[in-house]
This record gives structure tokens, sequence and C-alpha cells, in this order.
């Protein structure tokens, strides 16, 4: 799988949110990453099923979204029904983790499963026929801007050796602390999908990190 690069409009400029996906979508950015937030499974509160609804309009992007909620499954269809191409909810939200990820595909969703850098990646064993997607969080979730936790590595590693072994069409996303100076480690444990936030919305130039990224995996 060649690398995909999701700009997370977690650190976008909300005041003008379809000028930024209009400029990531012109700097070369494959899909948009949607933070969604509740209040209740992290503290912060973020974007709803009215706002994808408004940039899915505006865009013909891959809209990634990733719930952080608690109980994801009262809030799948309307991100779905608003545009969301994926629906990736926390392993750590749900109880019922089979039942979620079936609601998801039948809503007509792609459906993936993030797990927190504490999360083993053994959770995913008797899910992965239900997976087309696999986030592996590198920093804690809740707020961007956080370095990059190096102990994640080896679980990149793990998961992208077992998509491989089973032959699955199976996507390794990696979201937190991805900029040009942490990538090159995710993209040589596997990673197929970064997520980068600050690195592309909050730095000098960083639009052109997007591409950087993507040709990245052509030196490594």
């Amino acid at each position: 799988m060649s690398v995909k690069v999701a700009p997370s409009l977690l650190s976008a400029d909300f005041s003008r949110l379809y000028d930024e996906v209009k400029r990531i979508e012109a700097n070369g950015a494959d899909w948009v990453h949607l933070d969604v937030m509740d209040g209740h499974f992290v503290p912060s509160i973020t974007i709803g099923p009215v706002v994808v609804q408004s940039l899915r309009s505006q865009t013909d992007l891959f809209m990634d979204a990733h719930l952080m909620v608690s109980e994801p499954d009262n809030h799948l269809e309307q991100f779905i029904e608003a545009g969301a191409n994926l629906v990736t909810i926390q392993f750590e939200a749900t109880a019922h983790l089979d039942r979620v990820l079936r609601k998801i595909k039948k809503a007509g969703a792609k459906a993936g499963v993030a797990l927190n850098p504490a999360t083993p990646a053994s959770v995913l064993e008797y899910v992965w026929p239900l997976l087309d997607l696999v986030l592996v969080m590198s920093v804690n979730p809740g707020a961007g801007g956080q370095a990059f936790i190096p102990e994640v590595l080896p679980k990149i590693k793990y998961l992208a050796n077992q998509i491989h072994s089973r032959s699955l069409q199976v996507e390794l996303e990696v979201d937190g602390g991805i900029n040009l100076e942490t990538a090159p480690a995710v993209i040589k444990a596997g990673a197929s999908v970064l997520v980068a936030g600050s690195a592309v919305f909050k730095a000098e130039n960083g639009m052109d990190l997007i591409n950087d990224l993507k040709k990245m995996q052509n030196v490594l």
C-alpha cells in the first residue's frame, strides 16, 4: 500500500474550515481526518454531524471520522448520513466492539478501530474480518500538538505483520505527533495512513509536509 496523508482538522482554523479543507485538497491530501470529541470520553468537545455535512458538500476528499466519544453506537448513523466515508471508534469506548463494527458496515461506511497507546493489539483478534482500518494512537487522545510516543512502534509493526500475514485489505493509520522527524520510523513500521495536524496547519510551510510525507516512502 502507498502512504496516504490525512491532515487533521483539529489543528485547522475553525473560523475558516472550508478554506482549510480546500487548502489541503490543493496541496495533495488524500483524506481529511475529522476528530470528533464529546467532552466525556475525552475532555474536549469538537465537531458534530452538521459540520461534517457542511464540509461534505464542499469537497470530494475521503472523510475519515474518528469518534472519540462514549457509547459511539448512538452516533454512528448521524455521521455516516452526514457524509463520512469511514467511521473509526475507540476500542476503549464500547463494550460491544463486534456489534458496533457491524452497525457501521450496515449503514454503508467503512469501519475502523482506534487503539490508545496502552491498549494491546491483541484485542482485535476476533474482529479482523470486520475491519477496513486500524488506527494506532501515538499520543493519548483529546488534544492536538502532543509529542509522539515511540513505545507504540512495536505495536505498529505487529499490526502491519498481522495485516500482511492474513492477506487483509486493511489500512494501518497512525495519529499523534507525526512530522518529518517521526514519520520515517512510522512508515518503516508499516503504517499506510499518516494523520498530521499541527505539523500541517500550524507550522511554517506546513502544507509542504503533505507531499513530503507521501514522497518519504520512496527514499526509506
